[in-house]
């Protein structure tokens, strides 16, 4: 069986990890580097990076502190915020990204995950998505969840994956830092619509709602989170480590 991976976030603003509730509220956590040196030590199977005020504010993603937390980490990267052209992921993949991950871009230049798909290959290309309930349907946020596109979640999923995005992060902002679970109804609507690796983010409190997404959305191919692991509140050895007792496969450190 394909095991399931653990993705530890940082959220970046102004050089430093900071972690908030519904996307605002936003706290100073800690250095990248230091954090992403810790979980590439610790048995995270990938890290997430993102510049997430880099669209809101319109700039590039800061390249000097990617590169530096890049440098430290020895299991796959991927890196988002603020990609809005070629150029910006030809940049952000040569600090040593080995994936990129766009959301506001691509809903201002639905072309670009096309044009990215075809010069970097599908595996290259992260489609992330920031979804919340508004009048009872899916609906996709851009800017770091704070303007509503009015674009309806999954179809626009299904095309940004036909046009060859490889992989689909769903972020649920009306679960964002709450850590009462995963938001298990969107995650099933979107494991429905496309065929790719798709990662869960949003809501985890507890060792035990990694264990109720991978059981009760068996599509879900990863869970990513923030302020559980950041604050020490979930370890990723014990996460595993459960995960496995519960016939759920998961890559252990030393191949345990």
């Amino acid at each position: 069986m394909i095991t399931k991976r653990i993705i530890p976030c940082l959220d970046v603003r102004d050089g430093r990890v900071v972690k908030g509730v519904n996307f605002e509220n936003l706290r100073e956590v800690d250095s990248p580097v230091d954090l992403a040196r810790y979980y590439s030590s610790c048995g995270a199977d990938e890290l997430v990076f993102y510049d997430i005020t880099a669209s809101a504010e319109g700039r590039k993603l800061f390249t000097d502190i990617l590169k530096e937390t890049a440098a430290n980490v020895f299991i796959p990267l991927t890196v988002g915020g603020g990609i809005r052209t070629l150029d910006d992921f030809d940049r952000v993949l040569k600090c040593g990204a080995d994936k990129v991950s766009v959301n506001s871009g691509a809903i201002k230049d639905p072309s670009l995950i096309a044009k990215a798909a075809q010069l970097y290959g599908d595996q290259c290309v992260v489609l992330s998505v920031d979804i919340k309930r508004v009048d009872g349907k899916f609906t996709v946020f851009a800017k770091g969840g704070r303007e509503n596109t009015g674009i309806e979640a999954i179809s626009w999923i299904k095309r940004c994956v036909k046009d060859g995005a490889g992989e689909v992060v769903v972020n649920s902002i009306d679960t964002d830092g709450v850590k009462k679970g995963f938001d298990l109804e969107m995650l099933e609507a979107v494991c429905e619509a496309v065929r790719v690796p798709v990662i869960a983010s949003g809501g985890a409190g507890s060792i035990q709602d990694f264990i109720t997404l991978f059981n009760t959305v068996p599509g879900v191919d990863a869970g990513l989170a923030a302020s559980i692991f950041h604050f020490g509140e979930v370890k990723i050895a014990d996460l595993k480590k459960t995960m496995q007792e519960n016939g759920i496969p998961a890559r252990m450190l030393g191949g345990q």
